[in-house]
């Protein structure tokens, strides 16, 4: 038994640092293309496609059944449609705020988890009540600029709005009982078909140049690095931390995320690391990780 523990934190541990890290280059690759001139509706349709392409092919390989029920098939365009609203807010919101700001808002998405679940009539105990109100401290904190002058809210709202959208994504897969029993790669796969298509029927229906700024060898390796580390590795590394050590300390290994997301627009991107975006980003990290350790969730 000893044998099995360690062999499962030597797994482990490291793949739930990986989904972090990989989550957190979403701004590595996604920022370049978008100071290129690539439309989001773009980059986020070549993304998602290049991503179903890589899973499909895997299904294929491994000869799993893309079969699901008329039921499921509800469940996963739901997810689907989050998935997209999740993916395209955050986007947007690197146009007004910096993208390592953008990203760690994003980890906002546990206390929303666990607001959602009251009125699911399940009620949070007090430690994560009082994680929520540090939470939504750091937040306003980091969203205060050095002079006092606030970080444009726009880019506020819609990354806030991109964490709620994968929190309703998050609490649907572990309540719904019509999909528990689609694989993690399955699920993903027709999630970001769903976002592909919807993008898709959007540029059409625009005047969106799907092209534009997608020119060069460049931007294609961006839009590939976005399909595979924080789609495709992100998702892949979560399902094997969580099956290694459990989904409470994979979920608080979720905090190199933010840490990759702001590093990233620092050091490449030249985005400011004011004190206060420093001390915001510390506040909500130790209350998001303090709720998931002490309520064991």
């Amino acid at each position: 038994m000893e044998r099995r523990v360690n062999r499962n934190a030597i797994i482990g541990y490291p793949a739930g640092i990986i989904t972090g890290v990989a989550y957190g280059l979403n701004p590595l690759f996604g920022m370049p293309l978008m100071r290129g001139g690539a439309a989001v509706e773009s980059i986020l349709l070549f993304r998602y496609s290049i991503a179903v392409l890589f899973l499909g092919v895997f299904l294929l390989l491994t000869r799993q059944s893309f079969r699901v029920s008329l039921k499921q098939a509800g469940v996963l365009l739901a997810l689907g449609a989050l998935y997209t609203c999740s993916s395209i807010s955050l986007f947007e919101a690197y146009n007004y705020i910096a993208s390592g700001l953008a990203t760690t808002l994003v980890f906002l998405f546990p206390v929303f988890v666990a607001i959602i679940m009251v009125f699911l009539k399940v009620v949070p105990s007090w430690p994560v009540w009082l994680s929520i109100v540090a939470t939504f401290v750091g937040v306003i904190i980091m969203t205060q600029g050095e002079s006092g002058e606030a970080v444009n809210p726009i880019g506020v709202y819609l990354s806030v709005g991109s964490a709620f959208a994968y929190a309703l994504f998050v609490v649907i897969i572990n309540r719904n009982k019509s999909i528990s029993t689609i694989s993690n790669t399955l699920l993903t796969f027709y999630a970001l078909l769903t976002g592909a298509v919807i993008f898709f029927c959007k540029i059409v229906s625009s005047d969106v140049d799907v092209m534009a700024g997608l020119d060069g060898a460049s931007a294609w390796g961006n839009l590939i690095g976005l399909a595979i580390l924080p789609t495709i590795v992100s998702t892949a590394a979560l399902a094997i931390a969580t099956r290694n050590i459990g989904a409470t300390k994979a979920s608080v290994l979720g905090v190199f995320e933010p840490i990759t997301a702001i590093l990233v627009g620092a050091l490449l991107f030249g985005e400011p690391l004011t004190m206060n975006i420093v001390f915001g980003i510390l506040i909500a990290i130790v209350a998001v990780t303090f709720m998931i350790v002490v309520t064991k969730r």
